[in-house]
């Protein structure tokens, strides 16, 4: 069975170019985001690196610690490193994992458990470690995404989804599509009318199904 929405993020002890890290005790009492890549030295990867350390100041608003992986070691991601930095003018402080033996990518299910690296292998041979998982501070994965080879992820949208995440996390709220900070939300169905406005105050009812409340802190 694959990883799934809400189960349980992997534990593991893996080394990275900052140090040996266990994933459950590096999370903390975070929020966190694992990001992979397939191999270092790879151009749309190096994009996604950048856009990743300049987003430093919005990891940090929101509490939110930031974690790479890539299936090369550390003394790799330490020169590549410098790429990314010279590339994207903002500095990498965050840890990328060296998941060389796939380990990581394996218990993530982003490879199957017989996937090997051969020799010359391309970053083709590893081309479903491209996804992200945004995981709550009690060690649950909120959110998967998975992006092909030829598109670059929209960190953007990455922001955006944390933000719905934490908006929405263990309240009975939704939020609808193309939501930003600060817009309506959706109240779940969990609650009936008269529960939600005690809640929430005046309902906004487009359909008996469909009710949005201000924004509430």
């Amino acid at each position: 069975m694959g990883l799934r929405i809400n189960d349980t993020v992997p534990n593991f002890t893996a080394m990275t170019d900052q140090g040996e890290i266990t994933f459950h005790d590096w999370i903390g009492d975070s929020w966190a985001i694992l990001f992979s890549h397939p191999k270092d030295f790879t151009p749309v990867c190096t994009t996604e690196f950048g856009a990743v350390s300049q987003l430093a100041d919005e990891w940090a608003k929101r509490g939110t610690k930031v974690i790479g992986l890539s299936v090369d070691g550390a003394e790799e991601h330490k020169k590549w490193k410098t790429d990314i930095e010279g590339f994207s003018g903002a500095k990498a402080g965050f840890p990328i994992i060296a998941d060389s033996d796939l380990k990581v990518s394996k218990l993530f299910d982003m490879l199957p458990a017989e996937a090997y690296l051969p020799d010359g292998r391309t970053a083709a041979d590893s081309a479903s470690v491209r996804a992200v998982f945004i995981i709550s501070p009690d060690k649950k994965v909120q959110l998967i995404m998975v992006y092909p080879m030829s598109v670059g992820r929209n960190f953007a949208e990455v922001v955006r989804a944390l933000d719905g995440l934490q908006r929405t996390y263990q309240q009975p709220l939704a939020v609808p599509a193309n939501w930003t900070v600060g817009q309506d939300v959706i109240v779940a169905l969990s609650l009936d009318d008269a529960a939600a406005e005690e809640k929430y105050g005046a309902l906004d009812k487009k359909l008996p199904y469909l009710r949005f409340a201000k924004n509430p802190d």
